[in-house]
C-alpha cells in the first residue's frame, strides 16, 4: 500500500506532540480558572444513549449525531455535548451532595456537520455547570469565569465581548403574538440564525409564523426594558470590575432547546469568527430527563479547543503567552552527553537518580559522537546539558540557553545542583 493512502476521516484531527502541548496548555488553563472559582472534576462516557440527546436538545444536533447500533443491538451515540451526560448523572447522583454543586468536566465531543473554519467534527470541550441554585448570582458567577479564563489566556479588554441576552425575553414575547409553544421554538431558532442570514432567508420564515422581519428587528435593538434578571446579572459584574466586557444583544438565544433564561456568547470583538464559547441558564432539562421526578435549576458554560486555539493564534499577546507557557513547559530538563562510551553506567546511575528527583532526563541510547548529543540536547528542548566522560576532570553541567557551564564538584551533589539550577 502506497505511503500516506490512510488518511484522518473529514473533521477529525491527529494531535502531534505540538499539539498536544497546544491542547495541554488550553486544559491546564481550564481547570486552573475551574478550582479559582471552587468546582470539581467529573467525568461521563463519550457514548451515551441516543434517546438522551432526542429528548430535550432539540434545534440541529438531532441531524449531526454519530449515531449507531451496537453489538448489544442498542441505539447509542457519540456525544455531541456534555450537558445532557450530566443531567443523566444527576438524576441518580445529585441527593449526594449539597447545593449548589460546582462542577465541571473536558470531554471529547463529536458532531456531524460540515467541517470548516474553527469547526471540526471532533472536538474537546471544558464545560462548567453550577446546579441547583436559580439565584441570577450564579448566572453571574459563570459568566465572570468565562471572563477570567479568556483573560488567564491572554486576552485582554476590547480583545473578545460576550453578548448577553434571555430567552424569556423571546418566549414573551411569542406570547404576546399569539405563538404556540411549537411556534416560539420555531420563532429562536430563526433569531439564532439571524446574523447568519445571507439569503434573506429569514424574513419569509417570519411571515409564515405572522411576524415581519422589521418588529423582529425592532425587537431585538429597542427593547422596552430589559428583565430583572439581566438587570441582577449586569449589577453583579459592574461589582466585579467586568461589565465592560459584557454587552446586551438579544439576537443571542443559543441553538439548544433546553435553555430558559439569560444566555451569553463569546465573541472576537470584531466578531469575524463563529461564537469561542457559550452558555446559559437550564432549569428544565433535568426535571424533562428525569419525568418531572427531580427539579434542580443549573445553569451551564462550554468552551471548546477548535475556535479558542485559532483566536490565540491570531492574538498577538494571547499567542505569546502561549508560546511562553509551551517553552516553559520542556518535556526535558536534563540531557545527558556521555562523551566516554566506558561512562554509559555511571549516565544511566545518574538518570535514575535524577528521575527519581522528579527531574525529566533524556539521552542517546546509543553511542554517538559528542557534538550530535548537544544538537539532540537542544533538538529536545532540554535546559541543561550533565556531560559525562573521562575527558572531563568532573562532571560537567551546561545552561544550553546562555551556553554558560558549572562545574560539580561531586557526584553527591550532582541532584541538588540540579534541581537549584531548574528553579532559577
Amino acid at each position: 500500500m502506497a505511503k500516506g493512502a490512510f488518511q484522518t476521516l473529514p473533521g477529525f484531527r491527529d494531535f502531534r506532540p505540538e499539539d498536544c502541548a497546544v491542547r495541554n496548555y488550553l486544559f491546564r488553563n481550564f481547570r486552573e480558572v475551574a478550582r479559582r472559582y471552587g468546582f470539581v472534576e467529573y467525568e461521563t462516557p463519550i457514548v451515551e444513549s441516543t434517546e438522551l440527546y432526542l429528548k430535550k436538545t432539540g434545534g440541529e444536533l438531532g441531524t449531526q449525531l454519530f449515531r449507531f447500533e451496537d453489538q448489544g443491538g442498542r441505539d447509542v451515540t457519540l456525544r455531541p455535548e456534555v450537558t445532557a451526560s450530566l443531567g443523566r448523572l444527576l438524576i441518580d447522583s445529585q441527593r449526594a451532595y449539597q447545593k449548589p454543586m460546582r462542577w465541571f468536566e473536558i470531554g471529547q465531543c463529536f458532531r456531524y456537520e460540515a467541517p470548516q473554519a474553527g469547526r471540526t467534527r471532533e472536538f474537546y470541550q471544558f464545560n462548567v455547570d453550577l446546579i441547583g441554585e436559580a439565584n441570577p448570582a450564579a448566572d453571574a458567577e459563570l459568566i465572570a469565569l468565562t471572563i477570567e479564563l479568556m483573560r488567564e489566556l491572554g486576552f485582554k479588554q476590547g480583545d473578545f465581548v460576550i453578548r448577553l441576552s434571555d430567552r424569556r425575553y423571546w418566549q414573551d414575547f411569542a406570547s404576546s403574538k399569539g405563538l404556540t409553544e411549537d411556534q416560539a421554538e420555531e420563532l429562536l431558532t430563526i433569531v439564532d440564525k439571524l446574523e447568519r442570514d445571507k439569503d434573506g432567508a429569514s424574513g419569509p420564515k417570519l411571515e409564515r409564523l405572522g411576524l415581519s422581519l422589521s418588529e423582529v428587528e425592532a425587537a431585538i435593538n429597542s427593547p422596552s426594558e430589559l428583565s430583572d434578571n439581566l438587570n441582577s446579572v449586569l449589577a453583579n459584574l459592574e461589582a466585579r470590575d467586568m461589565r465592560n466586557e459584557v454587552e446586551i444583544d438579544l439576537s443571542i438565544v443559543r441553538g439548544l432547546a433546553y435553555y430558559t433564561g439569560v444566555v451569553f456568547e463569546v465573541f472576537d470583538a470584531k466578531k469575524k469568527k463563529r461564537a469561542v464559547a457559550g452558555g446559559g441558564r437550564y432549569d428544565t432539562l433535568i426535571s424533562a430527563l428525569s419525568d418531572g421526578k427531580i427539579d434542580l435549576p443549573a445553569v451551564g458554560f462550554a468552551i471548546g479547543d477548535v475556535v479558542i486555539r485559532n483566536l490565540i493564534e491570531e492574538t498577538p499577546h494571547a499567542l505569546e503567552k502561549m508560546k511562553a507557557a509551551l517553552t516553559a513547559q520542556s518535556a526535558c530538563d536534563v540531557f545527558l552527553v556521555v562523551a566516554d562510551p566506558d561512562q554509559q553506567t555511571k549516565a544511566l546511575t545518574l538518570a535514575t537518580q535524577l528521575r527519581a528527583a522528579g527531574i525529566a532526563v533524556s539521552y542517546s541510547l546509543k553511542p554517538a559522537k559528542f557534538n550530535k548529543q548537544f544538537k539532540a540536547a537542544e533538538q529536545a528542548k532540554a535546559s541543561l546539558a550533565l556531560v559525562i566522560g573521562n575527558e572531563f576532570p568532573e562532571v560537567s553541567l551546561k545552561i544550553l540557553a546562555t551556553r554558560e557551564e558549572v562545574k560539580l564538584i561531586a557526584d553527591d551533589t550532582i541532584v541538588e545542583t540540579i534541581s537549584q539550577h531548574l528553579k532559577k
